[in-house]
C-alpha cells in the first residue's frame, strides 16, 4: 500500500436511523433501488447488506437495561432515540463491509476482480468478475452477493473513486450524527476508545468495540463499531474468523499426499516391470 490505511468507525451509540448513508451511498455508485416495499420487519426494509444494498441501518427494538430507555449525553452527543414512558429502547447501527485486514474473497477469487486498494480496502472489479461465487461463502461476515441478473458480486468500495480525489465516502459524508466517521485507521481505533471510556463514565457498561482487535479472527476490520449489545443482537458474528485460514496447511496436506501418490505410482511400475523381465 502506498497510502495510509482509512477505514470506517461506526458510533451506533449516536445513530439516529436516519438512512442518510444508505441514501448517499446508492446515490454516489448509482446502486439499484430496493428495499421499498414494506416487510413487516418495524423500520428496517432493507433488511441485511447485499449486492444493492452496500449501507444497511439496522432497527433492534429490546428491553431498555435496568429500565434506561434513552443514553445520557456525553459531550454534547446526542443518545440512542428512546420513549422516556415505555421500558424499550431502540438499537441502530449501520452495517458496511469490514473490509477486513484478512480478507477471504481476496484469497478464493479466481479472476483477480477483487484486489486490495492502496487505502487499504477491498474492491470488485465488475469488468473483470466471472460471476463463479466462490468468494460469497469465504466472506466471514455474509457481506457480498451475487447480482441475479448476470450472477457478477457487489459490495462497498468505501467509495474508491473518492478517495483517490481526495474526498472522505458518501455515508460519511452524509452522516448527521458522525455515527460514521471515516480516517486513518490507527486514529479512528485511538478515537474509539476514548468514546468508549466517555460511555463507561457516563454509566452505559455495555459499550464496546467489534472489530478494532488486529490480533482477532480477521486481523481486524478496516470498518469496525461501537455497539451496545452482543454483536450477535446486531446480526454479526461473535468471533468471525478467516475461511481460508486453512488453505495454505490444506494446500500443504495435498502437495504431500500427491507425492505420496506418484511414488506409490512408481513404485507399482517399477515392481511390475520387473516381473515381466
Amino acid at each position: 500500500m502506498s497510502e495510509e490505511r482509512v477505514g470506517f468507525f461506526t458510533d451506533t451509540s449516536v445513530c439516529i436511523g436516519c438512512k442518510a448513508c444508505e441514501v448517499a451511498c446508492k446515490e454516489w455508485n448509482a446502486i439499484p433501488e430496493d428495499g421499498l416495499e414494506l416487510t413487516g420487519m418495524s423500520y428496517d426494509n432493507t433488511q441485511a447488506l447485499g449486492a444493492s444494498t452496500w449501507r444497511h441501518v439496522a432497527f433492534i427494538e429490546q428491553p431498555a437495561p435496568e429500565g434506561r430507555t434513552q443514553l445520557p449525553v456525553v459531550d454534547g452527543a446526542p443518545g440512542a432515540p428512546g420513549s422516556s414512558g415505555t421500558d424499550m429502547r431502540w438499537l441502530m447501527s449501520s452495517d458496511v463491509c469490514k473490509h477486513c485486514t484478512h480478507a477471504a474473497c481476496l484469497d478464493v477469487c479466481p479472476t483477480g476482480s477483487l484486489f486490495r486498494t492502496e487505502f487499504g480496502t477491498v474492491v470488485v472489479q465488475e469488468d473483470i468478475c466471472n460471476g463463479c461465487g466462490y468468494c460469497v461463502p469465504a466472506c466471514p461476515y455474509g457481506v457480498i452477493e451475487q447480482r441475479p441478473t448476470d450472477g457478477r458480486v457487489f459490495k462497498c468500495t468505501m467509495c474508491y473513486d473518492r478517495l483517490g480525489a481526495g474526498q472522505e465516502p458518501a455515508c460519511a459524508k452524509a452522516c448527521p450524527t458522525d455515527s460514521i466517521q471515516f480516517g486513518p485507521l490507527d486514529e479512528l481505533r485511538e478515537r474509539a476508545a476514548l468514546r468508549v471510556d466517555e460511555l463507561h463514565e457516563a454509566g452505559v457498561p455495555e459499550a464496546h468495540l467489534y472489530g478494532h482487535d488486529p490480533e482477532d479472527g480477521v486481523g481486524g476490520d478496516g470498518a469496525f463499531f461501537l455497539l451496545l449489545d452482543r454483536p450477535e443482537v446486531y446480526g454479526l458474528p461473535p468471533d468471525p474468523v478467516v475461511t481460508t485460514r486453512d488453505l495454505p496447511a490444506m494446500w500443504k496436506h495435498a502437495a504431500g499426499a500427491a507425492l505420496a501418490l506418484l511414488g506409490g505410482v512408481a513404485v507399482s511400475f517399477a515392481a511390475v516391470g520387473r516381473r515381466q523381465r
